[in-house]
């Protein structure tokens, strides 16, 4: 696939502030390129701790919150915290209920089953509660959409606090204005409402829960330490939910990846100790591609309520159990998300969808749990929106995974009438709908789309040019202070050109693996890798006199020897 190579912008007057900083100007650069150009942005980046977070309080419905469920403890009333099943929704379940135990509220929890119920609060949990006595419900990583939902357990005489970070759903107005269409709860705590003085936006689930834990504590006058016990859960739904690393954000997961390598969590240390993590550094890689995949493997393939007793486990043998059965659940899923994305791949390159320009592929078989990685993988192969619909027990049920450009909520809501449900947010989406609507989903969402063919070629970007023989243990120890990387703080991308190909080979137990030795035009050679079609990079290397790559370096450890190779993700 052709691809668009973007130099960030290169910025003037990094000398002075590096020299302050006694980090190098490309460091500089890179900072500023993600953070911001004044230099208390580049100190914030760099130096920012977790109390330099925006008090709670400041959040909209906040105040109320802690006021109401002070309120429900000193009346003695039951709380039922309605969270998700997925990573963000487990952990900010786990969050609350510690939480709100810790200050005596009688709580407990249901985790909507994916398959019976579906996505956040219904009515069939919200009778359950009622007849369960139940006199407040508090939604997590949730209920921002549920309108209707919360309106019948407001008939049935029941309080509901919503916490959520979803969009807010909107009606679009005769005159193009947006108008909010908020659930009636009598309270509800979200970071996106319009006049919300909170200053950053993009918080998960966990951590809107969690910042009404640490304002709750403080109420009671319970230890910041206490609360910050708690912030790793945070941290990891802020990765696992693929939240953008900026920010508070990044702050918290720093602060809690170092925090979960020394976790008194039996659960995560269980995890961490069946995927073979003890005593490694963790990093944002290993939430989002190897711990976070067993959260979610639960509630795709099972129910959730197994990864939530694994974080709730009272003993290290409780927990090494449960971590073993979440591990076995995400090697199966792995092996289900493979095969389903191969049938994606049939049905696009053997059909008309591969000339739309949204792609909306019907996997009747497809576990509908995983429908969200096989989108995701589809967008990345084709870089186009992509909406992947499964059999649901309740007709169609899909999710989306966009790219940037195309505001998946807002295409959504433009054809909403076609939806039983729906939600999301610019960059994913999930939705149900009734089988017989699904062809008219796909040509309505072409036709209202706008993208360019400029839009739909791949974009990548990289920090700057640096000749390989720059690229040392020196820099790498200075990449490592832009750590954590993920969205919005990407690992950095260096370009070199003019490279010579020494040696290539496939190697690998699953033959995965080009590796390389390059050579620039002044004879310094490197040792260099490169994953994914390594068959058809081999072949384009061969046909070259020279090659130009995009790389970022690291230290290559091999028995006991210490060097530094380059990692390929782009070649021309």
């Amino acid at each position: 696939m052709r691809e668009q190579w973007i130099e960030a912008p290169k910025i003037e007057g990094n000398q002075e502030l590096a020299q302050r900083l006694r980090v190098s100007p490309l460091t500089v650069r890179m900072i500023r390129n993600r953070a911001g150009m004044s230099e208390e942005a580049v100190r914030d980046y760099l130096y920012g701790e977790i109390g330099s977070l925006a008090d709670p309080l400041l959040m909209k419905g906040m105040s109320e919150a802690v006021r109401l469920l002070r309120e429900k403890r000193d009346n003695g009333a039951s709380v039922r915290i309605i969270g998700d099943y997925d990573i963000d929704g487990v952990n900010a379940t786990h969050i609350l209920l510690t939480g709100l135990r810790r200050i005596g509220i009688k709580a407990d929890t249901v985790i909507p089953d994916r398959m019976r119920d579906g996505y956040g609060i219904n009515e069939n949990l919200i009778r359950e509660a009622a007849e369960a006595g139940i006199d407040t419900i508090v939604t997590c990583d949730n209920g921002i959409a549920a309108a209707g939902e919360i309106a019948f357990a407001k008939d049935l005489g029941m309080t509901v606090l919503v916490t959520d970070h979803h969009e807010i759903p909107y009606r679009e107005e005769a005159d193009g204005g947006r108008t909010p269409v908020l659930p009636p709860a009598d309270v509800i705590v979200n970071p996106k409402q319009a006049d919300c003085d909170y200053p950053f936006k993009c918080l998960c689930g966990a951590a809107v829960a969690w910042r009404l834990v640490q304002a709750l504590y403080r109420a009671e006058g319970i230890s910041e330490e206490e609360a910050l016990n708690l912030a790793e859960f945070a941290a990891v739904a802020t990765v696992g939910d693929i939240m953008e690393l900026t920010g508070e954000n990044r702050i918290l997961v720093r602060y809690g990846l170092k925090r979960l390598e020394q976790t008194g969590n039996f659960g995560y240390r269980g995890l961490i100790a069946v995927n073979g993590l003890e005593g490694k550094k963790l990093t944002a890689y290993h939430i989002g591609f190897v711990i976070g995949p067993c959260i979610n493997a639960s509630g795709r393939l099972d129910t959730a309520k197994r990864a939530l007793n694994l974080l709730g486990a009272e003993t290290p043998g409780q927990a090494e159990e449960l971590a073993g059965d979440l591990k076995a659940l995400n090697d199966s899923r792995k092996a289900l998300t493979v095969k389903g994305t191969e049938e994606a791949v049939r049905q696009i390159e053997e059909t008309t969808l591969k000339a739309d320009r949204v792609l909306v592929v019907y996997l009747p078989d497809c576990h509908e749990s995983l429908a969200g990685i096989i989108a995701g993988r589809i967008r990345e192969r084709y870089y186009r929106p992509c909406f992947i619909l499964t059999n649901g027990e309740d007709g169609v049920k899909g999710s989306g995974r966009s790219i940037q450009g195309y505001h998946m909520f807002d295409e959504m809501t433009k054809v909403r009438e076609l939806f039983t449900r729906y939600g999301g947010h610019p960059m994913a989406a999930g939705l149900s709908m009734e089988p017989d609507k699904v062809e008219e989903l796909r040509r309505r969402l072409n036709e209202n789309c706008t993208l360019t063919e400029e839009d739909l070629l791949p974009k990548k970007s990289y920090d700057a040019v640096l000749p390989i023989q720059y690229a040392g243990e020196q820099l790498i120890e200075e990449l490592e202070l832009l750590e954590p990387f993920g969205k919005g703080n990407e690992k950095p991308l260096l370009a070199a050109g003019n490279l010579l190909v020494k040696s290539a080979r496939i190697i690998g137990k699953n033959a995965n693996v080009l590796k390389l030795v390059l050579e620039d035009g002044k004879g310094t050679r490197m040792e260099a890798i490169s994953f994914g079609d390594v068959e058809g990079d081999l072949e384009y290397i061969e046909s070259k006199d020279r090659i130009s790559v995009l790389y970022y370096p690291e230290m290559n450890e091999y028995m006991g020897r210490r060097t530094v190779q380059l990692v390929i993700t782009a070649y021309r």
